[in-house]
């Protein structure tokens, strides 16, 4: 099975994708209300956790394709998909909101590496578009395997590089 064929049957069965995308922020706005003012202790922390990771990998997923189609396959906008492509992002934007009420992020754990996925999502992808733009026809003799570990080490020094610039200075 592909990913067009698996994004597929996702939107022929709507119910599925509808239920996780309706329930999740649900379930934060029902911890929200009854764990007010609590969002910090034990139990509710971790059920914000999973929330959280249950919501953001599809959003951050969908955000991801969104961008992909937009700028590399250029998709017209009237063909996006509403249960793939904007459904994962706005319970993914509800969710966040709805626990960031009652409960600070850096309390949650886990939150950081969420960030971190995202900026190295956003580095490559920029970086792609950025090779895209060039048009650059390179005839070479240095073997493919050199340029997949220049890539390597080049995404690696983009990540520590962000984690310097953004570490705490405590």
């Amino acid at each position: 099975m592909t990913l067009g064929e698996f994004l597929n049957v996702l939107s022929n069965n709507p119910s599925i994708v509808c239920f996780l995308f309706v329930a999740v922020p649900l379930t934060a706005l029902l911890a929200s209300i009854f764990g007010r003012n609590e969002g910090a202790k034990t139990p509710w922390k971790e059920l914000y956790s999973i929330l959280i990771y249950i919501t953001c990998i599809p959003g951050i997923f969908a955000v991801t394709l969104n961008i992909y189609l937009f700028l590399f396959e250029r998709q017209p906008l009237m063909e996006t998909n509403l249960f793939t492509q904007i459904l994962p992002i706005l319970s993914m934007a509800l969710t966040l909101y709805l626990v960031r009420r009652n409960v600070q992020f850096s309390e949650i754990p886990g939150f950081d590496k969420l960030g971190g996925l995202i900026t190295l999502l956003a580095c490559v992808i920029i970086s792609l578009w950025f090779l895209e733009k060039l048009n650059i026809l390179a005839i070479t003799f240095i073997p493919f395997s050199y340029f997949i570990i220049l890539f390597i080490i080049l995404l690696i020094a983009i990540r520590l590089g962000w984690k310097k610039i953004y570490s705490s200075k405590d």
